[in-house]
């Protein structure tokens, strides 16, 4: 393993958020999949979301600003700040909710929800192609209703990013 990749600790009861995926396809197509906007753009986000209005600038202290559409018409915001890259193997950032000028804003249906989350990604070598591990973090600094709503969407954030992972999946193991 390279000693300059940095490895997030394991994750404490009732506060890491973590799922994991093995996806039939080279950890640099899986990773391609993460920092391509164009890639992007065919599978990011919750099912019946379609991502449109993606700025991406790939690099420490860089960002990726989206806007996810929904059937109904609702506009999302988000913005990624990337803090560590190494290609193909890890991707670190904060994951926020924003605005259309990319301004960090509230959860627009959970006024609770934490304002920016740390994500770790990981995408290692595996027997059947890449195992991917996603690693939501409290940032310091989180109020106690942060904390108690992040702790009790385990289970919901599980269904949407096991959705947003099949979309991946769909994508990555078709080249």
């Amino acid at each position: 393993m390279d000693e300059k990749i940095s490895r997030p600790i394991a994750p404490e009861p009732d506060t890491d958020f973590v799922i994991t995926r093995v996806l039939r396809a080279p950890r640099e197509r899986v990773f391609q999949a993460f920092t391509e906007p164009a890639d992007l753009k065919r599978w990011w986000g919750p099912k019946g979301f379609s991502v449109a209005g993606a700025r991406m600038d790939l690099r420490p202290g860089g960002s990726y600003h989206y806007a996810l559409h929904a059937a109904d018409g609702a506009v999302l915001w988000g913005k990624f700040q990337y803090r560590e890259i190494v290609p193909p193997q890890l991707l670190v950032y904060t994951n926020a909710f924003s605005n259309a000028a990319g301004e960090l804003t509230r959860h627009p249906l959970s006024p609770t929800w934490p304002l920016e989350l740390l994500t770790t990604m990981t995408f290692d070598e595996h027997v059947e192609g890449t195992l991917f591990t996603l690693r939501w973090s409290l940032l310091p600094g989180a109020t106690d209703d942060e904390r108690q709503t992040f702790d009790r969407s385990h289970d919901s954030m599980d269904a949407g990013w096991r959705g947003t992972l099949d979309q991946l999946a769909a994508h990555v193991e078709t080249f």
